[in-house]
Order: C-alpha cells, then sequence, then structure tokens
C-alpha cells in the first residue's frame, strides 16, 4: 500500500497522543479500572433472585403424626423459615403486617384424605412482591415433593392409594439453582458497555470544546485514523476488565465456564469494540461532555440493564420491546455469553451472534468517521 508508512507514523504519534492524555486524566482512568471491580462485587453479592430463610406461617388445624411430619419437613428447608402459629386469624395478621411471605395451612381432615390420597393443602401468599411469592411457591412445593417421596420409600415405592407419580426433577446447566450463577455473565456485558461506551463518549467531545479536533483538521491525519487511534489505548483498559471479571466469576461467585475460554475472550472484545465505537459516535454527534455522557447513559448501559436480557427474560415482554431489544448488540452478546459460560460451544449461536456484532462495528466505524470529517459546520 502507497501510504503505508504514512499510516504507520500518523497512528503512532496519535498513539501516544491518547495514552499520554488517559493517563494523564487520572479520574477517567479511575473509572475505568476500579468502577468495573465495584458493579461485580455490588451487583455480584447483592442482586440475587433467591430467597433464603423465607418467613412462612404454619397452621397445624390437624394435629395428626402425618400433618405434623410434613411441617416438620418445611423446617428443614434452608430456604423457609416456619413460624407455628395456632390459627388462621395469628396467620392473617402476620401476613398483613409483612411478617411473613406465605401460609402454609394444614385442613383439619388433613389426614383422613391423606390415605385415599385426595388431601389438600392451603398455601396461601403475600403478593405485594410477586417475584418473592413465585419463589416462595416453588420452595413448599419442593417440599411437598420431597416429603411425598418420603412417604413412598417408607411404603416401599406405592402409595397407599395403589398407585402414585412421582416427578424426578434435574435442572440443566444450572444444577445448583443460584441465580447468581445466572446473573454474574450478564456483569460482564453491563461493565463492557458502561466503561466502553461512557469513557469514548467523552474523547471527541472534550477535543471539541478545546478546540483542538480543529488543528487535526489541518494535518494530513485521517478520520478513520483518529478513531483507531482513540480506539487502542481504551481497548487496553477494556481487556484488563474482561479478565477482572472473568477471574472474579471463576473464583468469587464459582460460576462454571463450560465453553472455550478464547470464544468467549475473542466475543467480548469484538462486543468491546462495539462499545468504544458507540461512544466515539455518540461523542462525535454530541460535541458537548456533559450532553454526550448523558446520552451514553441513556444509549447504551440503561437499555444493556434494561432490555438485554439481564434481569428479564425477553419473550415474556410484549412484542414492541422485543423488537426494540433485537436492535440492541447488548442484547446479542447477552444470549451469547450466558450460553457459553452455562451451557458450552453452540456454534450456530456463535457464529450467528458474532456475525451481528461484527456488522455493528462497520456501520459503527462508518457513521463514527462521518462525524469527524475535516468541517467545521
Amino acid at each position: 500500500m502507497k501510504d503505508e508508512p504514512g499510516f504507520r507514523r500518523r497512528f503512532a504519534a496519535l498513539f501516544r497522543k491518547e495514552v499520554r492524555q488517559m493517563l494523564r486524566d487520572k479520574s477517567n482512568l479511575a473509572v475505568g479500572l476500579l468502577l468495573p471491580v465495584m458493579l461485580i462485587l455490588l451487583f455480584g453479592y447483592g442482586l440475587s433472585f433467591d430467597v433464603p430463610s423465607a418467613p412462612v406461617a404454619v397452621v397445624l388445624e390437624d394435629s395428626s403424626p402425618s400433618s405434623r411430619d410434613f411441617a416438620a419437613g418445611l423446617q428443614g428447608s434452608r430456604y423457609l423459615a416456619p413460624a407455628w402459629v395456632s390459627d388462621m386469624t395469628e396467620a392473617e395478621k402476620l401476613m398483613r403486617a409483612g411478617k411473613v411471605d406465605a401460609i402454609v395451612r394444614f385442613p383439619a381432615d388433613f389426614s383422613r384424605r391423606l390415605a385415599p390420597g385426595n388431601a389438600h393443602i392451603q398455601l396461601l401468599l403475600n403478593g405485594v412482591d410477586s417475584t418473592t411469592a413465585s419463589a416462595v411457591e416453588g420452595y413448599v412445593g419442593g417440599a411437598i415433593g420431597s416429603w411425598s417421596q418420603r412417604q413412598l420409600d417408607r411404603l416401599g415405592g406405592s402409595s397407599a392409594s395403589g398407585g402414585s407419580v412421582v416427578v424426578v426433577q434435574r435442572m440443566w446447566f444450572n444444577e445448583a439453582g443460584n441465580s447468581t450463577w445466572y446473573l454474574v455473565p450478564g456483569l460482564l456485558v453491563l461493565v463492557l458497555t458502561l466503561i466502553g461506551a461512557f469513557l469514548t463518549s467523552l474523547l471527541i467531545a472534550r477535543e471539541w470544546e478545546r478546540g483542538t479536533l480543529e488543528s487535526l483538521f489541518v494535518t494530513p491525519v485521517r478520520p478513520l485514523e483518529l478513531v483507531l487511534a482513540k480506539l487502542a489505548p481504551y481497548m487496553g483498559v477494556g481487556i484488563i476488565n474482561v479478565v477482572t471479571c472473568l477471574l472474579a466469576a471463576r473464583l468469587l461467585f464459582k460460576v462454571p465456564i463450560r465453553g472455550s475460554l478464547w470464544v468467549i475472550v475473542i466475543a467480548s472484545i469484538l462486543y468491546l469494540v462495539v462499545s468504544l465505537l458507540l461512544g466515539l459516535l455518540i461523542s462525535g454527534v454530541a460535541r458537548s461532555q456533559f450532553k454526550a455522557s448523558q446520552m451514553a447513559l441513556l444509549a447504551s448501559f440503561m437499555p444493556a440493564m434494561m432490555l438485554s436480557g439481564f434481569v428479564f427474560d425477553l419473550r415474556n415482554v410484549p412484542v414492541v420491546i422485543q423488537i426494540v431489544s433485537q436492535v440492541l448488540p447488548a442484547t446479542h452478546f447477552m444470549s451469547l455469553i450466558k450460553t457459553l459460560f452455562l451451557a458450552g460451544d453452540d456454534w450456530a449461536q456463535i457464529l450467528r451472534n458474532c456475525t451481528i456484532l461484527l456488522l455493528y462495528v462497520a456501520v459503527l466505524t462508518l457513521a463514527t468517521t462521518r462525524t469527524l470529517r475535516k468541517s467545521l459546520d
């Protein structure tokens, strides 16, 4: 290529300038290196869908050995904290006061109906917090299943009613049933989105405000060279964050990494480039550091957190939201990284999502270079 030596000289000069500027801005560098650690610890240890030791009021209207045996099974669950009450009136008072999340009521005919196989137990849930209510419902259902299995074992595998169906449950990909395994891989997406888009969203806007970008317009520097030089130093910061997230996931939170580590790293770097380019595009359009930082937060971090599948299953949201979510690069990377961590290498999904991220790289590179055309309009 005829201009290759010139390209290398210009890129090297711009790269040195950007590195010095990054190291000189201590606050920006601290955000890039310390904020990811804070996010990992905050979300990893502070955010969980599990409800340990949920308080449950137990009403024993039937004091038979069968009902007491089952109630004792509730007490053996580490997810439940049974509180024994004398009647439903007392249990309802506790529920209204918010002191218990559920009421488990054994009716007076529980033991009599148990032998024919049509016994019923009433479960009342506090629906103020639907997430907690669903979790407690699952915990109580699990305790019921454990008690039923113990009863069958005592009877040598057959129930007194002449037959029974026992569901043998096994959870794939998250056999521990730990919500941390589900959340922690998504932290990699949030960290790369926030750090990538937020840090680079200030770069071009800062140069517009200081007037240094106009000085570059009279040099032979080309827009693509400027984009690459601004990306390169923050690629280093982003790779440090990728390594930090992977080490925290494996060593702190014990999340399995079942997919290829190299695929995870390559996909993460690809998404990092997308986030950095998005920040540069915002910076070039905004031309103001304050405006650029606000736009970066609203256009990258908030959608990545709420619409990418980090917290909510996108199949359960309205169709319009599903369509919007598919426009976000974070949605495709979120699906890919969770699969790589918990399920392993699904090459069809890897190729599809990586191709989508490459298309974002191409489109964002073109759009960003157009914002850096040598014009003072």
